[in-house]
């Protein structure tokens, strides 16, 4: 399965990442969130693979006060999709399966299913 790994540039944590990968010779695709985003239906695919939308909100950006006080998932979807800024970052994907942030236990689940 393709490992994909949605990042920002200037993010330490993506770094991580990808250095992790590539430490292990395990292939990935980088997507920078800066200047492709995830379309909708990704979008509700990862937020279903974490398990709500709000393990995407990254709490340091600047609009996180604000994307707490929405009460619809639907408005907060929206939000995410408007302003890259405010989603946790890295979010490597394989396959169904996510994890947002800095977690390697769950890249080396990952890379069991990359031979």
């Amino acid at each position: 399965m393709a490992i994909q790994i949605f990042g920002k540039n200037k993010c330490f944590d993506t770094k991580k990442a990808e250095r992790w990968f590539k430490e292990r010779g395990i292939p990935f695709q980088r997507i920078d969130l800066a200047q492709r985003m995830f379309s909708p239906g990704e979008l509700r695919s990862v937020i279903q693979a974490l398990g709500g939308v709000d393990a995407l909100l990254d709490p340091r950006a600047k609009n996180a006060p604000l994307f707490r006080a929405l009460a619809l998932e639907e408005d907060k979807i929206e939000h995410l999709l408007s302003d890259p800024g405010l989603i946790r970052t890295p979010i490597v994907r394989c396959g169904k399966q996510a994890a947002c942030g800095d977690c390697p236990e769950a890249w080396q689940r990952f890379a069991g299913k990359n031979p």
